[in-house]
C-alpha cells in the first residue's frame, strides 16, 4: 500500500492530500529512509514522521483497505 494511503487509513493523518504533503517535503522515513507518498509499505515496516516538533514513531501491524474509526489504531504500534 502506498505510504499516503496508509497514514490516511490508518487515520494517523485526516486527509490524504495532507499525508500526501507531509511525506513530499521529507519529514517522515520509512525503515530510515526519506519516504515520498508514493513509497510502498508493508507489515513489519517502521515509520517516522516529524510534525512540526514532535517526532511520531510507530510500527505497522496490519494494512487493510478500509478500517472503523475505533479500530484505526490496531494497525500500527506506537513506539515513541
Amino acid at each position: 500500500m502506498r505510504l499516503d494511503k496508509y497514514l490516511k487509513v490508518s487515520r494517523i493523518v485526516k486527509r490524504r492530500t495532507v499525508a500526501k504533503e507531509i511525506a513530499d517535503k521529507g519529514s517522515v522515513s520509512v525503515n530510515g529512509r526519506i519516504a515520498k507518498a508514493g513509497t510502498e509499505v508493508s507489515v513489519g515496516d517502521e515509520i517516522e514522521i516529524k510534525l512540526g516538533g514532535k517526532i511520531l514513531k510507530l510500527r505497522i501491524l496490519a494494512i487493510k483497505e478500509n478500517v472503523r474509526a475505533n479500530e484505526a489504531d490496531s494497525l500500527y504500534q506506537i513506539l515513541s
